[in-house]
Order: structure tokens, then sequence, then C-alpha cells
């Protein structure tokens, strides 16, 4: 998902994994990140503790760089599927 929106979008999309220990420690909380497992665009955390829908992080990156968002599709998912 987040590869595909980088190459769309041109943006730099960073991941940072590690041990969950390393994200319980005072460091870290010193750092005022956000819990783990979290997404941030910029400085906006879009989800913390839990996954994210592509729409909101499509929408969170075009809001970051200044792009409307995208237009919500009327189709559903197997409709999109099938019409390739």
């Amino acid at each position: 998902m987040m590869p595909g929106l980088g190459e769309k979008y041109e943006i730099e999309i960073e991941t940072i994994s590690k041990p969950k220990a390393e994200y319980m420690t005072d460091e870290y909380f010193e750092l005022d990140l956000p819990t783990a497992p979290a997404v941030m665009v910029g400085d906006e955390i879009i989800v913390e503790g839990s996954d994210v829908s592509d729409r909101d992080l499509e929408r969170a990156i075009c809001r970051h760089l200044g792009l409307p968002e995208p237009l919500e599709s009327k189709e559903g998912i197997v409709r999109r599927l099938f019409k390739k």
C-alpha cells in the first residue's frame, strides 16, 4: 500500500520497525512519538495503536501535499477488480 502511494504522489515513505520492547522504553516516550503501531504523515498522527485504511492514508498524504483529496469511488471492490 505505502510504496504504491509513494510512487503515485512522489513522496518518500520511511518505515521504522523495531522490536516491541524498544517502543516501551522511557527514551522512546521522551521522543513524544505515537504508540506503535502508528502511521504519521509529516507531523500528523493518522492512526495510533491500530491499522489504517488505504483511503485514510491517501487523504492524509493529499492534505500534507496541499492536493485535493481523492474522490469517493461509487464502484464496489468486486467491480473494480474485474473491470481491469
